[in-house]
């Protein structure tokens, strides 16, 4: 079972910056990729940004030229740079593995997710 943990998460002003991070307790092989969710109470989770080992990324609509995703395969952790963030990205992100490609679906656990919260 792979474990994943999320951090990074806090309280920050409208137009502030974030950076999150998960850490993969080891890397999944049928797996090349790695991706962070968001959810708000009461709606799904939704897809904010998707990144293969080679680095081909995609993102969510409304975070394009705000959040960037990165990774680091060595260390089987993924990173989300927050920039210029405001109420709508109010939200807990979690982090999986995607199975199926840049358009596939979440594989295996999640974890507990890190909380983000942006103030007006």
């Amino acid at each position: 079972q792979v474990q994943l943990v999320e951090s990074g998460g806090g309280l920050v002003q409208a137009g502030g910056s974030l950076r999150l991070s998960c850490a993969a307790s080891r890397s999944r092989l049928s797996c090349n990729v790695m991706a962070w969710y968001r959810q708000t109470p009461g709606k799904q989770r939704e897809l904010v940004a998707a990144i293969t080992s080679g680095g081909i990324i995609k993102y969510a609509g409304s975070v394009k030229g705000r959040l960037t995703i990165s990774r680091d395969n060595g260390k089987n952790t993924v990173y989300l740079q927050m920039n210029s963030l405001n109420p709508d990205d109010t939200a807990v992100y979690f982090c999986n593995y995607l199975t199926g490609g840049l358009d596939g679906s979440p594989f295996g656990a999640w974890g507990q997710g890190t909380q983000v919260t942006v103030s007006s």
